[in-house]
């Protein structure tokens, strides 16, 4: 069982490299309406700055949502418009030079048809660019982070983030901050996201993978200092900083606009490896894995169903549930009397294995990286029992079960609802973010006819649907242009301006390499 299950179908489809064009605008009737973009500033985490397959690289970045717009307004009195420079990104792999988990961009490998980096060393270093740009969107920024001083301070690593440390303009500034410099006429705010998606994206653990992160819409914990990396921010706290977020960045009289979150659990991250990744073909030869699925059928009552053996079934992947009444005393009992020499001698062994073990269901969510993980071996396994999925159950990062996704679900609720009414009281245009990832999950057609898709890219069928890059979270360049015309509806209703759309299928989709 390898990691076949997820990408056997991802197969070579070509080697486009299409780069974006533009319309050429010569429509003198367009129009700013009453908004002034002479000067516009973008605030927001990586879905403004242009990260898109895993990373920001150099030509990534021309395609994040603000510079597309900002080519818009300038066909109606839009200034300047600039973005952190990654002008040292020479060979466009992206990442960050020397620090773990900042890698290079992905593309879909030809030769192996699955994603994987591109080969290279990232060029990308943390030289302070010490300016303020139009474009402040800054990767793994969550809502609370726009005004904390220090976080763009190498000396704060590893709490300081690497893509702000690069252009903070001192070690004690914040990203609203340096947004409010450029003394902004017009803005688009996209925060938020993060206060719950790296809850989520983690499979509802802590950095150890295993520890289970915290919700704080339980707790009532109303400080953001003391939270985890991957706790859910409190509902109330994120429309406390929202607030000050919005009351900052209207306070010369800026109008602009502000986009609600995201249900992050349609997005493919989520959605592409199903709860029973494991066909009978490949567990029915394991005998030791039927036997022991049979055993645990009985010391369980059940809990652990046998396992299907029948040609053409499929099996749910065996997960740890932190959330489960812990068994393990009972499955140690029935071991250690089952005379069976294998289960008595490893009767405590299996009562803690096995404890808070279950069968996933259709109301899970098996996050992306678990496809590498499924089926393999562990390392730190002990053999029969070391079979990820099978006889080993995954841990706590690999799933978000039903129970936190429902926590992920109600402060996405709470967020947005924060979100509209701020924005309804100060006069803001909202962008319906949430509303277009559901129009997408079933299929949305665009102004062009166009029908793109909230799929992860599968072969050359649904290439030219797929909007979203190879990290399963964040848009390619073509989703961003969808973004980018959605926001520019948005605008040009709100603010009686007058400005066209983008052609979102001249932008490139899905990279695609012969070999790496």
């Amino acid at each position: 069982m390898k990691n076949k299950f997820i990408y056997l179908a991802i197969l070579a489809a070509g080697f486009i490299s299409c780069e974006p064009e533009f319309e050429n605008e010569v429509d003198a009737d367009y129009t700013n309406g009453n908004a002034n973009f002479s000067s516009y500033v973008a605030v927001g985490n990586s879905l403004t700055a242009g990260y898109m397959d895993g990373t920001v690289y150099k030509s990534g970045q021309m395609n994040s949502f603000p510079n597309l717009l900002a080519q818009k307004f300038s066909l109606v009195g839009g200034g300047a418009f600039t973005q952190p420079s990654y002008e040292e990104d020479v060979n466009d792999l992206g990442g960050i030079s020397g620090i773990p988990g900042f890698g290079t961009r992905l593309v879909i490998d030809a030769s192996q048809g699955r994603p994987e980096n591109l080969a290279g060393t990232p060029t990308i270093t943390l030289t302070p660019q010490a300016t303020a740009y139009n474009n402040m969107g800054v990767p793994g920024a969550k809502s609370f982070h726009l005004l904390a001083a220090g976080y763009g301070n190498v000396a704060n690593l590893p709490n300081a983030n690497p893509f702000y440390i690069r252009h903070a303009t001192s070690a004690t500034s914040t990203v609203l901050g340096d947004a409010m410099s450029k003394n902004p006429t017009f803005f688009t705010n996209w925060i938020g996201a993060n206060d719950v998606l790296s809850y989520a994206t983690n499979g509802g653990a802590q950095a150890d993978g295993v520890t289970p992160a915290v919700d704080h819409n339980v707790t009532g914990n109303l400080d953001p200092s003391t939270y985890g990396s991957n706790d859910i921010t409190n509902s109330t706290a994120f429309g406390g900083v929202y607030t000050q977020i919005v009351n900052t960045l209207t306070s010369n009289g800026a109008k602009g606009v502000v986009a609600t979150i995201p249900s992050v659990t349609s997005i493919p991250y989520f959605t592409t490896v199903p709860y029973n990744a494991l066909p009978a073909e490949a567990t029915s030869s394991n005998a030791t894995a039927v036997a022991l699925y049979q055993f645990l059928a009985l010391a369980t009552g059940g809990r652990i169903a046998p396992l299907n053996t029948a040609a053409g079934t499929k099996n749910p992947v065996l997960i740890r549930d932190e959330d489960l009444t812990d068994i393990g005393g009972t499955i140690q009992a029935f071991a250690a009397g089952s005379g069976n020499p294998l289960l008595v001698s490893n009767a405590a062994a299996l009562g803690a294995l096995y404890g808070k073990a279950r069968h996933t269901t259709a109301n899970d969510l098996m996050i992306l990286p678990s496809s590498s993980v499924i089926g393999q071996p562990s390392a730190t396994g002990t053999a029969p029992f070391n079979v990820n999925g099978v006889t080993l159950p995954l841990a706590n990062r690999w799933v978000l079960t039903s129970n936190e996704k429902t926590k992920v679900q109600n402060a996405i609720t709470a967020y947005n609802a924060a979100i509209v009414s701020i924005a309804n009281s100060k006069g803001l245009a909202i962008a319906d973010m949430n509303a277009i990832l559901g129009q997408l999950v079933t299929g949305l057609r665009v102004d062009s006819g166009q029908f793109y898709t909230a799929n992860y890219f599968s072969g050359s069928a649904t290439e030219n649907k797929v909007l979203f890059s190879l990290d399963g979270v964040h848009p390619n360049a073509r989703g961003y242009a969808v973004i980018t015309n959605e926001i520019i509806k948005v605008i040009n209703q709100h603010y009686g301006s007058k400005m066209p759309l983008y052609y979102p299928s001249f932008f490139q989709g899905i990279h695609i390499v012969a070999t790496n």
